[in-house]
This record gives structure tokens, C-alpha cells and sequence, in this order.
């Protein structure tokens, strides 16, 4: 309905806006119960909370009117499936609650990603029972993990991915454990509060510059090699690279100027400076710096990165990559 012909506020609206706030003062009474938990964390009695799922609350009212039409027509046989109803219903809600019980929950660690794409949180989950434990699920508001099962004294790694949108640290400081098992009659479920977080790098420019001139220095790093004439790669063209090395085959098929490189033979480095790159705002500069990172690095060149107040010398390999990316991820102007 129009908001000219309707005096007063969308109910639709306000209901959702009614639904939000009593959500958060659920969260907030709930982390304010629990508390913040260790890394490692057991599933007691207490924190498992259930419920009737839309299948258990019909299984409820079904139940209730059989019992309405046994008492109406003084029917034996239909008191006895109903008791039997009721009886497979609380074993059910037993059954549910007790499955989460007793469970060990462990962070496991996230791997580094790019800003944009999804970070994958890995908590390992561990029965410590004698029984199995089924239809196990991680979740928060906006994603969930696979569902497993659990034998006795198994241990499982659950993905929970979380999508990222800028550089930095991101915190998963509470998601979910829950199980419908048996019958989807009643869903248990458990939050858990852990101080875990992750790192996001900035994402690659997609149209980067070339490093300028001036950021490239030509050095004399010797690989484990036979002698000059042992062919290692190609690489990306720099001014003042010899024109007997360009790739002028790949060149011709690509139409991109590469550089040969071999083995034994001296090589370049580069360095990478921001206050070096013009004409872009903060997150672009580590974009692109992001970016000849990670080209450089798949060609396996040395590069140096130089950011205000910090300097990484040239060197090349995964710990070196890691350690350029993390100081990109984590830049603060307003403290360099």
C-alpha cells in the first residue's frame, strides 16, 4: 500500500525492525552469560539450547488431536499409538539435546585471502563419547559449514566461510553448533564465542602499472646452477634488461615483452616503494603493491618493499611473500 494512502509506519517494517532488536538483546544476554570462550572449548549441559523445529511443532498438534479424538471416542488402540507418539517425541528431544553434549570444539586456524574472496575459518570439532554423534553443522547468521557425522573418538575439521570486503583483520567472534537429529523434530543448537580472527590482504589491482625505473635495481644473486647458459624461465620485461634476452617468440604469440632468465646468471631485484606511486589514494597504492607482488612472486624475482617506517630487503620465497602481503593487510597511515 502506498505510504501517501497509509498514515502510519509500514507494519511489515516494524515487525522486522522488532524481530532485529529482540535478536540482539538475546546475542547480548547471551555473550554476556557465556563470556568469552578459550580456543578450545567443551559442550556442557547448560549452553545447549532446544527447540521444536515447523516439523515438531505439526507433530505436536497432530499428537494433540489424536489424543483429543482417543478421549472423544474412548478408543484403546488410539490411545496406545498416541502415548507412542508422545513417547518417540520426548526420546526425540532427549536424543537432540544430548547429541551437541560433550562435544570438544577447537579453532584450527584460517588461511590468508585476498580482499573479495571468502575466508575459510577450520574448526575442528571432536567426539570424545562412545556414541556417534550425527547431522553435526557450523553456522552463523549469514553462512554454514557442511553437515558431518561424528564416530566415537573422531575428529573432524568443519569450513566455515566468511566473505571479506576490505584489507585487515577479521574477527569470527561467534558462531553456531547445531543438529536436528533424529526426525528434524527438534533443533539444538549452541553459540560460541571465541576471540579467533583472520587476515585479509588487499586485493590485486586488476590494471596496474608497471613498477617504475627508478623502483628497479639490478643485483647479482647467484642460483643453483650449472652456468649462464642453463635456461630457467621467463620474466617480465625491465628497461635496461639486454634486447639478446627478450623472448621475442613469446612475444610474438602473447604480445607481451618478456625477459629470458637463466640459471647462474646475475639477476634483478626490485623495489617496491609507495611513497614511489602517484596520482592514487591510500588503498589503491597497496593494490598495486599488492599486485607486483604477486607477480613477482610467480615468476620467483627478488623484490624489496619499502612502506613508511617499515622496509623489507629484497628477497624472494613464501615467508617473504607472507611477510610483505601481512604488512600491506595491516598498513595505518595515521601511524606511520
Amino acid at each position: 500500500m502506498s505510504s501517501t494512502l497509509w498514515p502510519f509506519p509500514d507494519p511489515r517494517g516494524l515487525i522486522s525492525s522488532i524481530g532485529l532488536g529482540a535478536r540482539a538483546r538475546v546475542r547480548r544476554w547471551v555473550r554476556k552469560r557465556q563470556g568469552t570462550d578459550p580456543v578450545t572449548t567443551i559442550l556442557r549441559p547448560r549452553r545447549v539450547y532446544i527447540l521444536p523445529t515447523g516439523i515438531g511443532f505439526v507433530f505436536g498438534m497432530m499428537v494433540f488431536a489424536m489424543l483429543l479424538g482417543s478421549m472423544n471416542y474412548n478408543n484403546n488402540l488410539s490411545f496406545v499409538l498416541t502415548f507412542m507418539l508422545v513417547s518417540i517425541g520426548f526420546v526425540a528431544m532427549h536424543q537432540c539435546q544430548r547429541n551437541l553434549v560433550g562435544l570438544e570444539v577447537a579453532f584450527a586456524g584460517a588461511d590468508p585471502v585476498f580482499a573479495g574472496q571468502a575466508i575459510r575459518f577450520r574448526v575442528a570439532i571432536t567426539n570424545r563419547a562412545k556414541t556417534a554423534r550425527y547431522g553435526i553443522r557450523l553456522y552463523t547468521t549469514r553462512t554454514f559449514s557442511d553437515i558431518h557425522d561424528l564416530e566415537p573418538g573422531e575428529s573432524k575439521v568443519f569450513v566455515l566461510p566468511v566473505a571479506t570486503g576490505e584489507r585487515g583483520r577479521i574477527s569470527l567472534d561467534r558462531f553456531g553448533i547445531r543438529s536436528m537429529f533424529p526426525f528434524e523434530l527438534f533443533r539444538s543448537w549452541t553459540w560460541l564465542h571465541m576471540d579467533i580472527d583472520g587476515l585479509v590482504y588487499p586485493s590485486p589491482a586488476e590494471d596496474a602499472p608497471q613498477p617504475p625505473p627508478t623502483m628497479a635495481a639490478h643485483g647479482h644473486r647467484q642460483h643453483d646452477a650449472r652456468g649462464e647458459e642453463d635456461f630457467a624461465g621467463l620474466r617480465r620485461y625491465h628497461e635496461g634488461d639486454s634486447p639478446r634476452h627478450v623472448a621475442w617468440k613469446a612475444y610474438a604469440r602473447s604480445g607481451q615483452l618478456l625477459s629470458k632468465r637463466f640459471s647462474g646468471a646475475d639477476t634483478s631485484s626490485q623495489w617496491f616503494d609507495f611513497e614511489e606511486i602517484r596520482g592514487y589514494d591510500v588503498e589503491q597504492r597497496l593494490s598495486i603493491l599488492t599486485r607486483w607482488i604477486v607477480d613477482s612472486d610467480r615468476t620467483h624475482e627478488d623484490y624489496g618493499l619499502r612502506l613508511p617506517g617499515y622496509e623489507f630487503p629484497p628477497a624472494h620465497g613464501d615467508a617473504h611473500r607472507r611477510q610483505c602481503l601481512e604488512a600491506l593487510a595491516l598498513f595505518d597511515e595515521s601511524t606511520s
